[in-house]
């Protein structure tokens, strides 16, 4: 493994359109062969997965008044907010995709490396969810293209909570899923678990401390490191110009169709936008959430569209396409049911 220094100009990057687009260049692009790794600080923002809707999950009067960013990343998941007390960890993988979808294998160096500065009680929970306590301090997802791909998530070290709060909306059904009120109720900071000097540190500082323990050496100079160069930056820039730094990526469409249903499953929330015509036939339809696949939900959409609002055809629409590799795990009946129940 490496480390792939994102730095521009000898500084730190903290853009976090900037940031949110560099795994897709890594991947698509740059293509460094093997297991490279990024880790960076974003300011304020609310990074949503390519499959949410912006306008479901966000408190979009606080983000203006807060002049908060928000910025949509290529890979699914949901909604979190970023601030200087969070850093996000990539691992950049090429040519090889033997390890993808498995996020134990991925948390595991970071796990290790807490458990060293005190936090001992850093565990695996769920299918990508690191936590203490109970309490989540990191969630991680994946993107792949062809034999690579990128893995990787947040790690809340000193995150301001109540801003957190006060702009996530998320749907109310996922949170009582998890048998909870609020978001703030199951989520932490891991920066009280950890040992001196470590807990007393800013989010910059724990950062090369943490890269010293996942790489396994006394200073960061000892890392294998590539740095990003002019001729990077140029094509990074270019795309934020072209789609990552524009608001139709970033907010997206709201559709605005008639009916809105929503479900959190195992596979994560899954959300219909959908009008019915006179006939009672699907005429508009939109798939949202924060399921992680490596598929395209558009083929579903596709599957529905002019489809009888009933439950034989919806769900012989449904078996006609490949539900697993475009959403997730999940039979046909229970999201027919989901989109009956409007």
């Amino acid at each position: 493994m490496f480390f792939i220094d994102t730095s521009k100009n000898k500084k730190p990057v903290y853009n976090a359109i900037v940031n949110q687009s560099l795994d897709n260049y890594l991947v698509n692009d740059l293509k460094l062969k093997g297991h490279g790794l990024i880790m960076y600080i974003n300011n304020p923002s609310v990074i949503v997965g390519v499959n949410q809707n912006a306008y479901a999950e966000v408190n979009f009067p606080y983000l203006k008044e807060k002049n908060i960013q928000l910025v949509r990343r290529t890979s699914g998941g949901g909604a979190v907010y970023h601030d200087y007390g969070n850093m996000i960890f990539e691992n950049i993988i090429i040519g090889n995709d033997d390890h993808f979808g498995d996020y134990n294998y991925f948390a595991q160096p970071i796990i290790d490396a807490l458990h060293e500065m005190g936090a001992t009680g850093a565990e695996m929970r769920g299918r990508n969810d690191i936590v203490i306590d109970g309490k989540k301090f990191s969630g991680m997802t994946m993107f792949k293209v062809g034999d690579s791909y990128a893995a990787g998530g947040t790690l809340m070290f000193d995150l301001d909570m109540d801003t957190a709060t006060k702009v996530l909306t998320p749907e109310q059904d996922k949170l009582e899923s998890k048998g909870v009120k609020s978001v703030n109720s199951r989520i932490t900071n891991i920066k009280q678990y950890l040992d001196e000097p470590f807990k007393s540190m800013d989010a910059d500082h724990f950062k090369l401390e943490l890269l010293k323990r996942i790489f396994k050496v006394d200073a960061v100079d000892d890392i294998e490191t590539y740095t990003l160069t002019d001729h990077d930056w140029e094509i990074i820039d270019s795309r934020l110009a072209d789609k990552y730094d524009t608001d139709e990526w970033n907010y997206g469409k709201n559709p605005g169709f008639t009916n809105y249903v929503s479900k959190h499953f195992d596979i994560g929330t899954v959300a219909f936008n959908f009008s019915l015509n006179d006939n009672n036939e699907i005429s508009a339809i939109k798939i949202y959430g924060d399921f992680i696949t490596g598929g395209k939900p558009s083929v579903l959409e596709d599957a529905l569209l002019n489809t009888k609002f009933d439950k034989e055809s919806l769900i012989a629409s449904l078996n006609k396409v490949d539900i697993a590799g475009n959403l997730g795990k999940i039979d046909a009946e229970p999201l027919v049911d989901l989109l009956l129940s409007k």
